[in-house]
């Protein structure tokens, strides 16, 4: 074991209540019988057949949806296959299931509780033969084959499943290393069952079609079971553990063809119930204080929901709320706030490729609103849900984000954000970033005061560490190191705690008070207090640092500007130019020095990422200084051309 290993093990077990170790254990004792070919491995009888569905047309599409998907359709059968947000690969007509599209490397296929999935040189980048293997776009050739009358998309289906079930038998390879992946995959086998007439699907025409049913029905089995058995807990029960039980819930729900299926059903149902409380603030916010796992975790309870169970109204009030969080936190151009991890996971591609994730959860909840993926996901589920409307709110303290401005969803908009809430979820905050106090900012619809985002999860580790540390966001840094300690990629030792000392009364005339603990663990205990005030009337906003210490620190303070801003210094601050608006930034303090950075490498500082594994330089205003017991301030003023 190399040094780096031992450290992030005895991290891993300091994050570890007693409960988890004995957990950790069984589930290793769970691994070798696996292993052994004692669990998970035989065939299971079918006690009920699956249902025959009727096939229907597709739902209303607005003009040129259906050309849109047909095109994408066209490039899967030509071999090409969107990942992540909107980038294309060339994995081939008939694609090896098991090979890193990103890497071109060729992960063994053995035991999948003896891959290391984090070893490079073993499988590439986990994370793209991940997204390759959840099979969103096998849910696309099944919409192609309802809009167009041509055999070519069924075929292709046929012949890419066909090959998988070669080449991934259960427990073999790396995708079944990952509950969750086994989730999405089941999600997305389902849509492609339902889309195509289920059992009477004419996927299973004739001998070859009837193999292929069996080996499918098989598969399935082996999913849900797995999933079953290896469910995330305790510190790893996060956005894995929702996306885990939906899974298993659309299997038992789509095919209850074995005598586990009810009890699968009741299991997810009963812990989804329990989860989507547990996981949500009771102001509607992710606890993964992630806000792209906010839209994960909860396009994962909607198609929980959606695929025909019925859930309580308390479970449908956590998606009323986490919707108008996100409504709320929205700027009238459609961007949200980078705020911790994002990986650019999807569980369903069903709209356009690159379609606006946010829009298409919005519509999932409000019948007013529309999206060519919430129609197909309807569509394919089938199940009815209640208008949860379009309420939005301006203070989320429970969940730890305030938001101040004026005219929000109109043109002239001013949309800004305080984030004064807890580190991350649980005991290793997995995809939370050291970002205590920081403030982001929307003017006329465009992102200004940006978070930048994550990059990577498993580029070189000193991006790892700045994208999720605390320079790359809009808050103050103390002598050096972060806010929190980190203990590895997806692992926090020491959390700062933030807190609200005053609440403003609302967004327009905004007064909030905040502080942090993360540098009380410095020899010489240091407290950071800031103060945030937005005058609507005057489009101004003031922001003052203070540090509460005995000795004096070198202190940092971070403003970094959206890529699309052009940022100039000036005597005293910066002036920033948006598409619609001027912002003046005026710095005062003791002794401060200024200046813009941008695209520094060594040490990382000034890059932005849009979307997983791409960067950007971007320009960020750092401010230093000595403390002395004189605070920094910054007074932003607005201007509309």
């Amino acid at each position: 074991m190399t040094p780096a290993r031992a450290l992030w093990m005895v991290n891993r077990l300091r994050c570890m209540q007693p409960a988890e170790l004995g957990y950790r254990l069984r589930q290793a004792g769970v691994a070798m019988l696996e292993k052994r070919g004692l669990l998970g491995t035989a065939r299971e009888d079918l006690a009920a057949t699956p249902a025959k569905l009727a096939r229907r047309a597709a739902p209303p599409l607005a003009p040129g949806e259906a050309d849109a998907l047909l095109r994408a359709a066209d490039r899967i059968c030509a071999g090409h296959v969107v990942l992540f947000a909107a980038r294309e690969y060339d994995v081939g007509a008939n694609p090896e299931w098991n090979r890193d599209p990103a890497t071109g490397v060729l992960a063994p296929a053995r035991f999948s509780g003896d891959i290391a999935v984090t070893d490079r040189a073993l499988v590439g980048d986990i994370k793209h033969l991940w997204e390759l293997n959840r099979h969103l776009h096998l849910a696309r050739l099944a919409q192609a084959a309802l809009l167009a009358d041509d055999p070519v998309y069924l075929r292709t289906l046929a012949a890419q499943l066909r090959g998988w079930l070669d080449q991934c038998p259960p427990l073999v390879g790396p995708n079944w290393t990952s509950s969750l992946e086994l989730g999405i995959r089941l999600i997305n086998w389902s849509l492609v069952w339902r889309l195509l007439g289920g059992d009477a699907s004419a996927l299973f025409a004739g001998a070859e079609g009837q193999r292929l049913r069996a080996d499918w029905l098989h598969s399935i089995h082996a999913h849900c079971a797995c999933i079953e058995r290896h469910l995330s807990r305790h510190s790893s029960a996060n956005n894995h553990l929702i996306g885990e039980l939906a899974g298993l819930l659309v299997g038992a729900v789509t095919w209850p063809c074995w005598p586990a299926s009810r009890r699968w059903r009741e299991v997810a149902i009963a812990e989804l119930e329990t989860e989507a409380q547990r996981q949500f603030s009771p102001d509607g916010v992710n606890r993964e204080q992630a806000f792209a796992y906010h839209v994960f975790s909860a396009e994962f309870l909607f198609v929980a929901a959606l695929c025909g169970p019925t859930f309580s109204g308390a479970y449908w009030r956590v998606l009323e709320r986490a919707l108008c969080f996100l409504r709320s936190v929205r700027d009238a151009g459609g961007h949200v706030p980078m705020v911790g991890d994002a990986d650019d996971g999807i569980v369903l591609r069903l709209g356009a490729d690159g379609e606006d994730r946010a829009a298409q959860l919005l519509a999932l909840g409000d019948a007013a609103s529309d999206s060519a993926g919430a129609r197909w996901l309807l569509h394919a589920f089938g199940a009815a849900r209640p208008d949860l409307g379009a309420r939005r709110s301006w203070a989320f303290p429970d969940g730890g984000y305030l938001l101040f401005g004026s005219r929000f969803g109109q043109a002239r908009e001013i949309l800004g954000m305080v984030d004064c809430g807890p580190l991350g979820y649980l005991g290793i905050a997995a995809h939370g970033h050291s970002d205590a106090l920081a403030l982001t900012l929307s003017v006329g619809a465009e992102p200004c005061l940006v978070d930048p985002g994550t990059y990577s999860y498993w580029q070189e580790p000193k991006w790892r560490d700045y994208f999720r540390g605390t320079c790359a966001h809009n808050t103050m840094r103390v002598d050096g190191v972060d806010q929190s300690v980190s203990g590895g990629r997806f692992m926090w030792t020491r959390k700062a705690a933030a807190r609200i000392d005053k609440m403003p009364q609302s967004p327009g005339q905004f007064e909030f008070s905040g502080s942090h603990d993360g540098y009380r663990r410095l020899r010489d205990p240091v407290r950071h207090a800031r103060h945030v005030q937005f005058d609507a009337a005057a489009a101004t906003l003031l922001v003052r640092d203070e540090l509460v210490a005995r000795k004096p620190h070198r202190i940092e303070q971070f403003w970094h500007f959206a890529p699309g801003i052009d940022v100039a210094l000036v005597a005293g601050g910066v002036r920033a130019r948006g598409k619609s608006f001027e912002l003046h930034l005026q710095a005062s303090g003791s002794n401060l020095v200024l200046e813009l950075v941008r695209g520094c490498e060594n040490p990382p500082l000034g890059w932005y990422s849009r979307s997983y594994e791409s960067r950007e330089p971007c320009d960020v205003l750092k401010i230093t200084t000595q403390s002395d017991g004189v605070p920094v301030v910054c007074r932003i003023t607005i201007m509309f051309f």
